[in-house]
């Protein structure tokens, strides 16, 4: 197998799609006759014909495309290799799989995906959305390389980047007693019928620590799967909620029947940062993202 060159297959294919032998080695920056003389060598190592050589007609035969076919696989892997080398030379090259929670992904992108486009040419970035277990899952067996999420991750062998600190809110409908406030304090959810996610969302842990602070009753007979879900329940008049400050900008904000009520400084936050496996070979794109992330949301909530 020592004698099967990569060069020899790449005139091989270069004659398969050219038909000429001329173009065929113009195309592989070699002259003709040494295209030829190799070809010749693939054929008597490999003991059969692949080339029939017709004075104006290039064809070949079975042999030759099946091998033609096997080439093609081969020369695409040993480009892979080269492309897998290179990006290891560019730490911000290549493909990044991220993922989101989906409390997280559909409002903080909005505010961040052209800056990263900008500032990180050259990283192409597939985006996920997975609640917080699903995610540290994934995540540790290898299938994503980062991902954004409330702090801390309870996981082994996982390194973490703080990126902001998000304030909550207060979602009441717009005809609330709280809706004429402008701000709230968490003593003001005393007595308040509270609407909140399902479990698996570390989101609904954490409108219960602030809860925690009143007497506020969690609707009992009602769960969410989404935050948009809560929203439209709260413009219903079913009950009021916590939202992070992202979910409630931009077109978020001007929700119909809805009003955000900010909270009182020092306000109830939630600590957003990215992690990745302390073993990843990524680690140096995933601190450039959650630099930009965490640059673009600290001027954002300063405005």
């Amino acid at each position: 197998m020592a004698d099967l060159k990569l060069k020899d297959l790449r005139y091989l294919v270069a004659v398969a799609d050219t038909r000429h032998f001329g173009h065929a080695a113009a195309r592989c920056f070699v002259s003709q006759p040494t295209l030829s003389a190799q070809l010749k060598k693939l054929e008597d190592y490999l003991g059969v014909q692949l080339v029939e050589r017709q004075p104006r007609r290039i064809t070949l035969t079975e042999a030759g495309q099946s091998v033609v076919a096997h080439a093609r696989r081969i020369l695409e892997a040993s480009d892979e290799i080269v492309t897998v080398a290179q990006r290891q030379r560019d730490p911000l090259a290549g493909r990044l799989r991220l993922a989101l929670l989906p409390t997280i992904g559909p409002y903080l992108l909005p505010f961040v995906a052209s800056r990263l486009h900008k500032a990180l040419p050259r990283l192409d970035l597939l985006l996920y959305e997975h609640q917080t277990g699903p995610l540290l899952e994934k995540l540790q067996s290898g299938e994503i390389d980062g991902g954004v999420l409330a702090l801390p991750a309870d996981a082994d062998g996982l390194a973490s980047m703080p990126l902001y600190d998000e304030p909550f809110v207060l979602a009441v409908p717009s005809d609330h007693v709280l809706a004429k406030r402008k701000t709230a304090k968490p003593a003001d959810l005393d007595g308040q019928t509270l609407l909140l996610l399902e479990d698996g969302h570390c989101l609904r842990d954490q409108a219960l620590a602030v809860c925690s602070l009143s007497n506020a009753q969690e609707k009992q007979d009602f769960r969410a799967t989404s935050l948009e879900t809560l929203r439209q329940m709260v413009a219903s008049g079913a009950g009021i909620t916590l939202l992070p400050d992202l979910a409630s900008r931009g077109a978020y904000g001007t929700a119909h029947g809805v009003t955000i009520v900010p909270f009182v400084k020092p306000a109830p936050v939630r600590h957003i940062g990215i992690v990745w496996r302390k073993s990843s070979a990524r680690a140096k794109a995933i601190e450039a993202v959650g630099k930009e992330i965490a640059d673009a949301v600290q001027k954002l909530f300063k405005v």
